[in-house]
């Protein structure tokens, strides 16, 4: 049987574009905001898209169990997963950006699919903020760059492949090994920077430096804060150099981290966890029916049970 991650159906994208088009937006909007626009702080805004991610995101599960009949099975692995990978978070402590769970999170992707992927990066990262106390208004961005961060391992190319039976076309379709380990620390070193990019850029709006529109701040010109008012280009090209002088270290560490995990034992986990998803033989499809030719003293009221995975 092959391990075929849990796939997209038109509910799960409708409401995956759904709660990515409301983030992105939410973490935006002050980049196209007026000057004497509220942009000095997100802590008001916060509350708001919390409220909004949750019933998103139980919009995605639900999208999920009804495009593909994803189960209990499935459901109790997304906590299994959730609480590893919150239980990861504090190892690091965040020391230089050291944070083992970005890995976990790279492989479960991977394997699991990109709807099952964004719910657990998102999940995940709700229980760690609970676990470590880190409960605050960047919370509903974390959660929205872990979801695309595990959505994207997802979404890389060769997960499906043939079933194995099938000799002559095995490697048709599907990556695996040394190949599929250095594909996916390579989106891991990547995202990791794209993770801290995102969370980032939630709060750095925050920071007073900019002295306002023209700009009193470091340089003279806003320096490496955010000028409300001014053309977005300019604001991005700030936040560039913000990046470079103050989380580059961080990202560095974290994407490091992801690599030389993903490198080391990422064959490992990658195994147990399609062995896990074979077991739980997501997306089964049951089916009734009787024999043909009753066996000799057979009750002909007897049903056999077979299972069909795509």
């Amino acid at each position: 049987m092959s391990v075929r991650p849990v796939r997209l159906g038109p509910r799960s994208v409708t409401a995956l574009l759904l709660v990515s088009v409301i983030g992105l937006i939410a973490i935006c909007w002050p980049l196209f905001a007026d000057a004497d626009s509220a942009v000095t702080t997100h802590a008001a805004d916060a509350p708001w898209l919390f409220a909004a991610l949750l019933p998103l995101l139980i919009a995605v599960v639900v999208a999920t169990i009804a495009d593909c009949g994803m189960d209990a099975k499935a459901v109790a692995m997304l906590g299994v997963l959730a609480a590893v990978g919150a239980a990861l978070r504090p190892l690091g402590a965040g020391t230089a950006g050291l944070e083992p769970m970005f890995f976990l999170m790279v492989l479960s992707g991977r394997v699991l699919g990109p709807g099952f992927g964004f719910v657990l990066g998102s999940v995940t990262m709700f229980a760690s903020a609970l676990l470590t106390g880190g409960v605050g208004p960047w919370m509903p961005t974390q959660m929205l760059a872990m979801g695309w961060f595990t959505m994207g391992a997802g979404l890389l190319p060769g997960a499906v492949g043939t079933p194995p039976a099938r000799a002559e076309s095995k490697a048709r379709g599907r990556l695996r090994g040394r190949a599929e380990l250095v594909m996916l620390s390579a989106y891991g070193f990547a995202a990791a920077f794209a993770y801290g990019t995102v969370t980032n850029l939630y709060g750095w709006v925050t920071l007073s430096g900019g002295g306002g529109s023209g700009g009193e701040g470091a340089g003279g010109s806003g320096g490496i804060f955010f000028v409300p008012g001014d053309p977005a280009s300019a604001n991005l090209a700030r936040f560039l150099a913000f990046l470079v002088a103050t989380s580059l270290g961080w990202d560095l560490g974290r994407a490091v981290l992801t690599v030389v995990l993903t490198l080391t034992i990422g064959g490992t986990l990658l195994k147990a966890l399609r062995r896990a998803t074979r077991r739980a033989n997501f997306e089964a499809q049951v089916t009734f029916g009787g024999p043909e030719k009753p066996s000799p003293g057979e009750a002909p009221h007897r049903t056999y049970v077979t299972y069909e995975a795509e």
